[in-house]
């Protein structure tokens, strides 16, 4: 394995989704380039609306039956059914049938900054890329 990175483990998700419901994830996984979270909700839990500009989510059912509702449109999750929320979506998810256990993915994300103020280093990495798709022939606006 790569320096830093542990022993690959497999998870069984489906023994995680019958554990005890709470209000943070059953399950999580944070690598240098993913996060992953399997969440457990009851009959009446779900998550409130919101969203994110920064990722692309992946949402995979792993048991029962939810609701992931995008910008206003309702879709039925169940085991072993997918959905890509893009970045920007408001988005939230309801246990519509019992319990609900569902997977999401994303890239990893920098940490929690306040809005309106920029990163420090943001422009080197912005300059570093512009370079590189120059150099690769990519879009030059």
């Amino acid at each position: 394995m790569p320096q830093g990175y542990p022993d690959p483990e497999v998870v069984d998700l489906m023994l995680l989704a019958q554990a005890e419901t709470a209000a943070q994830p059953a399950w999580s996984e944070t690598s240098t380039d993913l996060n992953v979270n399997l969440l457990v909700l009851d009959p009446s839990g779900g998550v409130a609306e919101h969203m994110n500009d920064e990722v692309d989510v992946l949402f995979v059912g792993i048991a029962g039956v939810g609701t992931l509702t995008v910008e206003g449109t309702r879709h039925r999750l169940a085991a072993g059914r997918v959905l890509i929320v893009p970045k920007g979506a408001h988005r939230s998810v309801d246990a519509s049938e019992g319990r609900f256990a569902y997977l999401t993915c994303h890239r990893r994300r920098a940490g929690l900054w306040p809005a309106g103020v920029p990163r420090p280093g943001a422009g080197e990495v912005i300059e570093k890329e512009a370079v590189s798709r120059g150099a690769q022939g990519g879009d030059e606006h």
